[in-house]
């Protein structure tokens, strides 16, 4: 799932595999930084930026939910879940956390519409989410804890430790191999973390992530128009052939 830097060909194969096997998966549900840098680059003189600049995030995006250590913690987490390489830039430069902040601070963060009354038992497996807290505040706590993990195991946070600890811990993480006394690691990855990765990743970029339809091109994903039923039976399995230059909500506003 996450890349090993010390093998960059293996790496970009598992990658690009991973990120299709993503992107089918959630073909059958609708769409729904560097920040420092791109302000001093928004202020030099026209004359004095670069002629080719490499698009990034949006620099005027800031967050709204996360606090500064929270953002530390998801910006070195995407950057090790997509790293960049020739199929995109890094997560942060994705857009990647925008779109999990956003979604955390908007009516799914807060649980809208949500049971939200107990009794709390302990559930099964299979009945999913049984915690007393809104997403926000689940993935809140998370970080909070896998930080406290990172802490006693590598005796740093994880936006300080390096990518290759890093890759190891998400991958224990997400196995159960991470444990904590107040919350359940593993299915906080599993169940909250991974999927609002991959719906950044795969999303209309109108809500923060897939910055400049990147992850759209990268699997040749038309956008909107694929939501036409005649193309859809007319080029499945075939290149559409708008793939090239897809089109988002924004194109259509």
């Amino acid at each position: 799932m996450h890349k090993n830097p010390s093998d960059p060909a293996v790496d970009v194969s598992r990658r690009r595999h991973f990120l299709k096997s993503v992107a089918s998966a959630t073909s059958a549900i609708p769409f729904t930084q560097g920040l420092a840098a791109g302000v001093v680059a928004a202020s030099l003189p026209a004359q004095a930026a670069p002629a080719a600049a490499v698009p990034t995030a949006d620099p005027v995006f800031g967050y709204v939910c996360f606090s500064q250590d929270e953002a530390a913690f998801i910006e070195t987490m995407v950057n090790i879940m997509c790293p960049a390489d020739d199929l995109t830039p890094n997560g942060v430069d994705c857009g990647l956390p925008i779109y999990i902040d956003r979604q955390l601070a908007g009516d799914f963060g807060r649980g809208l519409k949500r049971y939200s009354r107990g009794p709390w038992m302990a559930g099964k497996p299979q009945q999913g989410y049984q915690l007393p807290l809104t997403p926000e505040q689940w993935f809140k706590a998370g970080i909070e804890a896998a930080n406290e993990a990172c802490t006693a195991q590598y005796g740093k946070p994880f936006d300080q430790i390096t990518p290759a600890q890093g890759d190891q811990f998400l991958t224990d993480l997400s196995t159960g191999k991470v444990a904590n006394e107040r919350l359940p690691l593993n299915a906080w990855f599993n169940d909250l973390v991974y999927p609002l990765f991959s719906e950044a990743c795969f999303s209309d970029p109108v809500y923060g992530g897939n910055y400049n339809k990147v992850f759209w091109k990268m699997i040749g994903y038309p956008g909107l128009p694929a939501t036409n039923t005649i193309n859809m039976v007319q080029y499945r399995g075939k290149p559409f052939p708008g793939s090239r230059g897809p089109k988002s909500i924004a194109d259509f506003s």
